[in-house]
């Protein structure tokens, strides 16, 4: 099958860390290739994978962002993707790429009998390798062809729901699970979401859905993504994240050295970004006692930790989800309308450079991969399927 896979190299990886997005797309140790199909362990079924979202956490990993403390739990090479969009019996499925214990031919962990799934233990244990699909030496994840999965792990998108929205399941369950995990007793008076890429707008669009009627605002930098915010439900868009604490009363200091920092900010803040930048306004526009959901997935950056202590702040982390919050993304793809406009285009397998020189340079919010369409001229994405 083909299939885009990843091939580590250290050398490659201290280059693109230093360089960053300058670093040639051709240098990059992503390359397609013609794969033997794997032998997945016994209870896995073989899927035809529609569509696979290219991921903040993929491009972090070809350019050097990603934190190497977390090698262990992943294997390579791989075929990257995680966000799959698949066909399996002739029903459109969105795939869960978790490899937790029952995957992995284990005794369920603590985590897991907890329906954690997220959070097992034994990521790195077992049958198969480490890992997730899409992060994974073994099995193959959505930038190709063909995945494997268990049954479960399969779940059927609603017919009405077009491929373009069904494709973001995924990133859905992941921000579904942190704002279920930073709100657990009724959302605040108001929020500020950071960073306005695909994550970000879900938690727009997303926070409306379940009901959050207050002040919602977004700091996008770019025009495509201010636009979209208004439209899924932001209450106000701005540039900088001073600008929205202006605007909410926030008191404004001026430091000895650096940049203003702020009393009286936002009972909660979204962190969606995860760069330097965006940590620093999140946790410095948070309000006295506030939460600061984590759904960036930052990986090394240099922070000032004094507003965590200073400000008494309670930091979220949010991962992935349980099987729970992934069903619930997929059964809620129905009333998420307009979702689909994050999708700026659908690329064939053979045009990975312009893929991820698009999805690099932000000419869409989401950029994603259709490894079914083979004659699309490179460079000239394919359109997105209804």
């Amino acid at each position: 099958m083909r299939a885009l896979v990843y091939f580590p190299s250290i050398p490659r990886y201290l280059l693109a860390r230093a360089v960053g997005k300058r670093y040639p797309v051709g240098a990059l140790p992503l390359r397609l290739a013609e794969l033997p199909e794997p032998d997945p362990p016994p209870g896995f079924v073989r899927a035809r994978v529609r569509m696979a979202g290219i991921c903040g956490s993929d491009l972090a990993l070809l350019y050097g962002k990603n934190s190497p403390r977390l090698s262990p739990f992943f294997s390579f090479p791989a075929v990257l993707g995680h966000e799959i969009l698949a066909e399996y019996g002739g029903t459109r499925v969105a795939v869960n790429p978790l490899l937790a214990c029952a995957d992995r031919g284990l005794e369920p962990c603590p985590a897991c009998r907890r329906g954690e799934e997220g959070l097992c233990q034994n990521v790195a244990e077992g049958a198969l390798a480490p890992g997730m699909l899409g992060y994974h030496k073994e099995l193959p994840g959505g930038w190709g062809e063909y995945v494997w999965a268990r049954p479960e792990r399969l779940v059927e998108v609603p017919p009405a729901v077009p491929d373009a929205r069904a494709v973001l399941a995924e990133p859905l369950a992941v921000v579904l699970r942190g704002i279920r995990r930073a709100f657990p007793r009724g959302f605040p008076e108001a929020v500020l979401v950071v960073g306005t890429g695909t994550i970000g707008l879900l938690a727009v669009r997303l926070l409306r859905e379940l009901g959050f009627s207050g002040r919602l605002d977004v700091v996008a930098r770019r025009p495509i993504q201010a636009e979209l915010a208004r439209a899924l439900g932001a209450s106000g868009v701005y540039r900088r994240a001073a600008e929205a604490l202006a605007e909410v009363g926030a008191r404004r200091y001026r430091p000895l050295l650096g940049a203003p920092v702020f009393r009286g900010g936002y009972p909660a803040v979204i962190e969606a970004a995860g760069t330097a930048r965006s940590l620093d306004e999140a946790a410095w526009g948070a309000a006295e006692g506030g939460t600061v959901l984590l759904l960036g997935a930052a990986g090394e950056v240099r922070h000032d930790f004094s507003p965590h202590w200073f400000s008494e702040l309670t930091w979220v982390g949010s991962y992935t989800y349980r099987p729970k919050d992934f069903a619930d993304a997929v059964a809620m793809l129905p009333a998420l309308s307009g979702l689909e406009r994050l999708v700026g285009g659908a690329y064939p397998l053979f045009a990975w450079p312009e893929a991820i020189r698009a999805a690099v340079s932000r000419r869409a919010v989401k950029v994603v991969f259709s490894p079914a369409e083979a004659r699309v001229p490179v460079g000239r994405p394919a359109p997105v399927p209804a």
